[in-house]
This record gives structure tokens, sequence and C-alpha cells, in this order.
């Protein structure tokens, strides 16, 4: 008897096993499914995207958008993860470019351009800069329009002071404001001289402040931070300054 019965277990163990095997099999297949008709739809969608693995992201449940420094970023709460990422439609449609420029054109109409420190020469290419004195990005894109102005392209500049990250920015924000030649003194303030004593006076010191207040009220929370034709530069990304300067070219030659 213990025989037979050892045996009917060995006999139905394989069958306990095809059942759970089964089981396993049924409860994955509706996922299974599910990704190869997405893989489908996608191929279906968007024609010319080649790609060649697909599967289920670590990203779970609703998807957020929001605008931090000028960037569209995309938050996923359920998982917990953070997006940097562009959203393209069927067409093709850039969504998030979309939303970046209407973002730059909410804090453009807020900014009072007649109160911008000016450095350039009138004519050329218009860019605002939001810009911190010790901030190193800032100096070198400081050193890269100088040189774009040496191979003939120069741009007009509208300076906002960032005065609220580095300790000594506001006043060596001022000290530029207080001098008689502003331009002189703030390149050699990003060329990383360092006067004794600093410039001081009212109008600087209420042109810093006044700076201080756009700088709140748009939400730059980095720098540098450029409003080129409509669009906003996080950072010294050379490639979108280089395209915004092209652009501005193309322009220009259409218009002779």
């Amino acid at each position: 008897m213990r025989i037979g019965k050892l045996g009917a277990v060995a006999l139905a163990l394989p069958l306990i096993l095809a059942s759970q095997t089964a089981a396993s099999a049924q409860q994955a297949d509706p996922l299974t499914a599910a990704a190869r008709e997405a893989e489908s739809e996608l191929r279906q969608t968007f024609t010319n995207l080649q790609f060649e693995d697909f599967g289920p992201a670590p990203v779970k449940g609703p998807i957020y958008q929001a605008s931090a420094g000028g960037r569209i970023i995309y938050y996923a709460p359920e998982s917990e993860h953070l997006l940097f990422a562009e959203v393209y439609d069927r067409n093709g449609q850039n969504l998030t470019a979309l939303a970046q420029n209407a973002a730059a054109a909410r804090k453009l109409a807020a900014i009072d351009i007649s109160k911008a420190l000016a450095i350039g020469p009138e004519g050329a290419p218009t860019v605002i800069e939001f810009t911190d004195p010790d901030c190193p990005y800032c100096r070198a894109l400081d050193r890269f329009w100088a040189a774009k102005a040496a191979e003939g392209k120069p741009v007009r500049r509208l300076i906002f002071f960032v005065s609220g990250i580095h300790p000594e920015a506001a006043a060596k924000a001022e000290h530029v404001h207080c001098s008689p030649d502003k331009e002189a003194a703030f390149k050699a303030i990003y060329g990383g001289a360092a006067p004794t004593p600093m410039r001081k006076c009212a109008e600087g010191r209420a042109r810093v402040e006044a700076d201080a207040g756009v700088v709140r009220s748009i939400g730059i929370t980095g720098t540098p931070t450029l409003i080129a034709q409509g669009k906003i530069i996080s950072g010294f990304r050379q490639a979108e300054i280089e395209e915004f300067l092209a652009g501005s070219k193309a322009l220009a030659d259409a218009g002779r």
C-alpha cells in the first residue's frame, strides 16, 4: 500500500506541476498580449521609427507634466520616477517643445526688457540672459559670446543678474551697475577680476533688487538661462545656442 500511494503521488506530481505552469502562463498571457498589441500599435503609428527591443517600462500609473527652470519634466508618482524626455504625438509634433515655448512666451511677457543691462551692439540678434557673476558656466558663456563676436557674429545681450545663489553675486552685480563703463566692468568681473573696493550706489542696489524680483516672478532657478527667439535655453547648451545664431543669420539673410 505504501508503494501504491507513493506511485500515485509520483504520477500526480507532473500533472500538478503542469497545471501550475499552465496557470502561470495564463496569468502572464494578458501582459504578453498587451505588450504585443502595444508593439504592433507603435510600429503602425510611428512607421519611421526603428527599434530592436520592446517590453514593459518601469514607469507605472499616471504621468504629470511640470515646468522647472525652463525645462518640461514628467513625474510618475506611483513608481516615483522623474522623466527628462520629449513627448511626440502620432503626427510627429513635439508636444514637449510646444509646452516649453508656451512657458517661454509667458516668461517673456512678464519681463520689462527696458530694465535690462544691454551689452553688445544694437541691431545684432538679441538674447535675454539671466546670469550670475560667480557661476562658472556663465563665465564660459561670456567667453563664448566674445569668441562669436570675434568671428563677426555678435549678439546683443539683455542682462538680468541672479544674485541669490552665490554670496558675492549681489555685490558684484551692484559694482557693474555702479561703474561708469558697465560693459567693461561686466567683462572684467566675468574674466575673474576682483576689484577692491566694490563700487556701491543706491541706483545699482535698486537695479540688483529689481533683477531679483524679475527672477522670482518668472521662476528662474539656474544660471545661465537664456530666452532666444522665444525659446528657453537652460544652461550653457552650446548646440542650442549655435542653432539660435544660425537661425538669426538665416532671418537676416532673408531680409536683405
